[in-house]
């Protein structure tokens, strides 16, 4: 437990070094503090009430132990105080001191604290910005593996899970073992022998509550990992109502949920149990070990041998009960940081998992394409199976390139290599002779658009969205990509035209507008490439008329690769290649393709039957 928790710490700790520092600081001082207020109980208890006769002389340093010195020269003091203004006046002045040793104690104690909320917040904060960081970073194949609400549970529950445990325990982490370090020096000095029976019983309470922690790990990945499965299936149902509300799937979906929300019910249940018997067995354990060491004690006073006297044993037993609640503290903070550490190994899935798609370590520069892209031999598989298998494909500057075929062929895997989505297997593709994964993905990327199926985009202002990825653009630019977008007719009849809120997935406006929106996107941004997925495969026809002249207007001049369905928006393509079990079966322009008689021709009729 605590090695994952000090790698934890090494990890997000340094940037905080300074307040961890004071953080020390202000706990030994509290502990020092509260040990010497602690030791004005024995003065008032053997001077105050005459259980102690002797007479003390002014002792200088270096002419005894430093303990001796510094013992007799307080009890000096006492005795001075009480010849010379009495014992009440004496007892109200050792009262006072309390009283201030006390409040400097607490005010430690406060500064302690407040140095770690700053490690506390500062370290979430950044746990969270490296996973988005990671999210954003990571290729589209991770998430091909993973449940959407899944990565939502660890950002949000895992990290908040984090900060409830594990960075909540940080104080009791750095101040309970300084305590307890202190009082347990302080209880070697007032006596040896009684520390070492406390030795002997310290352990066995730790191995008790130690079992009970790692099994209590073991039981909090499970809850956060049910907790994601109960995220993923609400995504899920959101996502699909239309569906489910279609096929009349209400109970089934309602069963469902009711089943993984029950066993995660019992998970938490069994977890919360374990996390419960922390305190009443901690609690219970100290009891008893006080009751042994008192026992123990006593009987060595009782003989007459002992080297501790009953006021010393007093304030040894007070110090050993300062022990009790920062130990209880520290096995609750054990058990705390236990549950947390399940869910740092689920945070760990994201922020460890392997970038496959890296930048070249001396990338070639690629600002503008002059010549074109070329596809050799070029093959990749998910899993098992070859979905693009030995593509040979040249795609001159300025030309329109239509992919075609049944779906599964591997068209959108196909269109999906260029911008480095997943890399190659085998072969290579090239722009201008410079194979792609010799430049930057920014680089490459910024010399493409994209115009998908699904318009996707963010739940923003209209104008936010078209700027999207596009800095400092002036509005004059904006409007001339709406127009140009055949959009800005619609965006001025919205209420507060550009600055008009589109809501979640521009859920407010209709399928054309959307796809129009993310076409002026694309214009402001004014890449060389373009890559057109099924741009209008979703439109009704005066949509899809609408959305087809604006794709004309942005294909214009620029180098396109169109993924088409409807054949009839592809006729006029300088190359339409025609895909099958991710193989080029045929390929030339549409008239060509139609007087060849093949898959083309017979895909042409099953669309006009």
């Amino acid at each position: 437990m605590f090695k994952g928790f000090f790698t934890l710490l090494r990890r997000f700790i340094p940037p905080y070094k300074r307040y961890i520092v004071l953080n020390v600081i202000f706990n030994v001082l509290s502990a020092f503090l509260t040990l010497f207020s602690f030791a004005l109980i024995i003065p008032i208890l053997e001077m105050l009430f005459g259980m102690n006769q002797a007479h003390y002389t002014y002792m200088e340093l270096g002419s005894a132990g430093l303990k001796e010195v510094v013992v007799n020269d307080f009890y000096y003091g006492v005795q001075c105080l009480i010849e010379s203004y009495g014992p009440s006046t004496a007892l109200a002045a050792i009262a006072s001191m309390l009283v201030v040793f006390t409040g400097l104690k607490v005010g430690s104690a406060y500064l302690a604290a407040f140095n770690m909320i700053t490690i506390r917040t500062s370290v979430v904060r950044d746990i969270r910005n490296q996973i988005y960081d990671k999210i954003v970073t990571l290729p589209i194949g991770f998430f091909s593996n993973e449940r959407k609400g899944d990565v939502m549970a660890r950002m949000s529950g895992d990290v908040t899970e984090v900060e409830n445990s594990i960075m909540s325990s940080l104080d009791l982490m750095f101040k309970n073992p300084i305590m307890i370090l202190a009082c347990l020096t302080m209880m070697i000095l007032v006596s040896w022998e009684l520390t070492i029976f406390v030795f002997t019983l310290l352990p066995i309470a730790g191995f008790i509550m130690g079992t009970v922690g790692k099994r209590l790990k073991r039981v909090s990945l499970d809850a956060q990992n049910q907790w994601g499965m109960l995220l993923s299936n609400i995504e899920e149902t959101v996502g699909g109502l239309r569906i489910v509300k279609a096929f009349n799937a209400e109970d089934k979906v309602r069963k469902r949920f009711s089943d993984e929300n029950n066993k995660y019910r019992r998970i938490t249940q069994n977890m919360h149990r374990r996390y419960e018997l922390a305190h009443p067995m901690s609690e219970f354990l100290g009891t008893a070990t006080i009751a042994v060491v008192l026992w123990f004690g006593g009987k060595l006073i009782l003989s007459g041998n002992a080297t501790i006297t009953a006021p010393s044993f007093i304030y040894y037993m007070v110090i050993f009960y300062s022990i009790i609640n920062p130990a209880k503290d520290f096995s609750k903070a054990s058990y705390a940081i236990q549950r947390g550490l399940a869910s740092v190994d689920r945070i760990d899935k994201i922020l460890k998992a392997d970038d496959t798609i890296k930048d070249p370590e001396h990338p070639v520069p690629l600002k503008e394409m002059k010549q074109g892209i070329k596809y050799s031999n070029v093959r990749f598989r998910y899993g098992d199976q070859w979905v693009i298998d030995g593509i040979d494909l040249e795609i001159g500057c300025g030309k329109t390139v239509a992919l075609v075929g049944q779906s599964g062929s591997g068209k959108t895997t196909l269109a999906d290599l260029l911008p480095r989505f997943y890399d190659v297997e085998e072969g290579s593709i090239s722009i201008d002779g410079v194979d792609i994964r010799d430049v930057s993905k920014y680089d490459l990327r910024a010399l493409m658009g994209n115009v998908n199926q699904e318009a996707i985009l963010f739940n923003d202002t209209i104008r936010n969205n078209i700027t999207f990825g596009v800095e400092s653009a002036t509005d004059e630019e904006v409007i001339a990509a709406a127009k140009i977008a055949n959009a800005y007719d619609f965006i001025m009849a919205t209420e507060n035209g550009f600055d008009t809120n589109i809501g979640d997935r521009g859920c407010n406006l209709s399928g054309g507008q959307r796809q129009r929106l993310s076409i002026a996107r694309a214009i402001l941004k004014n890449p060389p490439i373009l890559i057109l997925d099924e741009a209008t495969s979703a439109l009704d026809t005066e949509s899809e008329h609408l959305v087809q002249q604006a794709l004309d207007n942005l294909m214009h001049g620029r180098t396109t690769v169109v993924i088409a369905h409807r054949l009839s928006t592809i006729k006029n393509a300088d190359l339409i290649c025609v895909l099958q079990d991710g193989k080029i079966i045929e390929q030339g322009t549409h008239d060509q393709l139609i007087a060849e008689n093949g898959s083309y021709k017979h895909l042409v009729d099953l669309q006009k039957f």
